[in-house]
């Protein structure tokens, strides 16, 4: 397939609201796609990159080149063109990545390269959700969507599963179940606004401590252990703790979902980042350990000798796990069997505050009747933590590709220091709209005080308000810390830079995380 039948079919969908036409678009899309190229294109549709990271900065992105007259690239000439980028390495590795990018994207038509641009720089986009290519390849195939959806919860891949669907049709997704030592997509939870939104959505449920650590899949079989993240990477011989937790047990086969944190001596938790730094290190693991020791909090059971539970309610899965699982090795959970009543109402209340108390992020409540819908973002479980806004300044912002071409999109974030003058924390583009987009752009080409090829400097005037999950160390920007998921909720043309939080407001909700 060419890559121009990829990105026209992208521009189209991102260009309709109405779901039928997305499906229809992507179910063409697919009937005229190669097996191979599956997996291919539906990562590119989501907007990633199969190599993840290639190493290609704005330095490398910000020179035009001069697109060609036809299209001609197909999609797995694309693939190696990325692959062989991610592997430059060593002396002199910035100018031949740069090099390569300019050799794929003069190969590219202009549309092409809008397309390209766009994956490279990791701008959002309005590409296929998971859900639309899943509808999409079930209309291209005449699968039924709910088989399509069951086959991906339990291959763990969608690329996966529509390259076999591609090949061999429907009958092939009954080759799709629950394994011990293949990973599956892991259930998600939706974001009520209360403990209270979330009881009146649900009924009878449990409540679960929401922790910020890494979230991990365990399979057990005899004495092999196998751990996998929340994106299916293999860390095993990263958490030897785990593994010895996971083979403590009295189950001989299981598939558990939790999370691994680190806790400090008093029993609260320590920082994300450090958490994430400790699985994400590729040094000596025995030292790391020593250093930072990680636990293993497990709240469901998948499998467990040799019976499957994916189909069993939650209360009765939660049995389950408490069966097999040691109670220091589950998460802190509260039953709300009966939410219409104002005292179990008032349980929960006490139970969320308490866990918010104890550092950890939220809660979880999660409907006793729900099954676990792998790789979904269920209805039956709903999140509920505390969101964190700051109101800052905009320093500067950088133009925008794809959709975003010609807009200033990625803002620049800076708090105030003690002297008058701005700090930056970071950068986001998430929670754009396309009005505030455009509007934005205007307001900020006026503050301009230097432009850029990468975008514009702009007067410290403009104040937004930021939410974010937390704040981190980051030695990329000047007070050596930065905001977690920052995301635009509004502009506050109504406060001027010198009401904006200040740098000392920043520090203490790091120190008190």
């Amino acid at each position: 397939m060419l890559l121009a039948e990829l990105a026209e079919t992208s521009g189209d969908v991102a260009a309709t609201s109405a779901r039928s036409e997305k499906t229809r678009l992507l179910a063409r899309l697919f009937r005229d796609a190669e097996p191979a190229e599956a997996p291919l294109i539906i990562t590119y549709l989501a907007g990633r990159l199969p190599q993840r990271r290639i190493g290609v900065g704005w330095s490398v992105l910000k020179e035009p080149r001069p697109p060609a007259p036809e299209p001609r690239l197909s999609v797995l000439e694309v693939d190696a063109a990325l692959g062989a980028i991610a592997a430059v390495s060593g002396t002199g590795a910035l100018a031949e990545r740069k090099r390569l990018v300019g050799a794929l994207l003069e190969a590219a038509t202009e549309e092409e390269q809008r397309f390209l641009l766009g994956l490279l720089s990791g701008e959002p986009r309005q590409g296929a959700l998971d859900a639309l290519a899943v509808e999409g390849l079930a209309a291209a195939t005449g699968a039924e969507p709910a088989e399509v959806r069951r086959a991906v919860m339990l291959g763990g891949s969608l690329g996966g599963v529509a390259e076999v669907l591609l090949e061999r049709g429907p009958a092939a997704l009954a080759d799709f179940r629950l394994r011990v030592g293949r990973p599956v997509l892991p259930m998600l939870a939706h974001t009520a606004k209360s403990v209270d939104e979330a009881l009146d959505k649900l009924g009878p449920c449990a409540v679960e401590e929401k922790l910020d650590g890494i979230r991990v899949q365990v399979h057990r079989d005899g004495d092999s252990v196998r751990i996998w993240t929340r994106t299916l990477d293999e860390i095993t011989d990263r958490l030897p703790e785990v593994t010895e937790a996971a083979r403590a047990l009295t189950a001989r086969s299981a598939v558990l979902d939790g999370e691994v944190i680190a806790l400090r001596e008093d029993g609260r938790p320590r920082p994300f980042q450090e958490v994430s730094g400790r699985v994400g290190s590729r040094a000596d693991v025995s030292a790391a350990r020593l250093s930072l020791p990680l636990s293993a909090v497990f709240f469901d059971l998948l499998s467990v000798d040799g019976r499957d539970l994916l189909e069993l309610p939650a209360s009765a899965r939660h049995a389950e796990l408490a069966r097999v699982v040691p109670e220091p090795l589950r998460v802190r959970r509260l039953e709300a069997a009966a939410p219409e009543t104002e005292e179990t109402r008032r349980a929960v209340r006490e139970f969320a505050a308490e866990t918010l108390e104890r550092g950890h992020e939220g809660v979880v409540l999660k409907a006793l009747d729900s099954v676990y819908g792998a790789g979904r973002r269920g209805s039956s479980w709903l999140k509920v933590k505390p969101v964190h806004t700051l109101d800052l300044v905009v320093l500067a912002a950088e133009w925008g590709h794809g959709r975003r071409s010609g807009k200033l999109s990625n803002l620049h974030l800076g708090a105030r220091r003690p002297d008058g003058s701005f700090a930056m924390l970071g950068k986001t583009f998430k929670g754009l709209t396309d009005r505030l987009l455009a509007w934005q752009t205007e307001r900020l080409l006026e503050l301009a005080t230097a432009r850029e090829p990468w975008g514009v400097v702009v007067r410290p005037e403009l104040v937004v308000e930021i939410a974010f999950d937390g704040v981190q160390r980051s030695s990329r920007y000047p007070e050596g810390i930065t905001l977690r998921f920052a995301r635009v909720l509004r502009y506050r043309e109504d406060k001027q830079a010198s009401e904006a939080d200040t740098v000392d407001a920043v520090r203490a909700l790091h120190a008190g995380g």
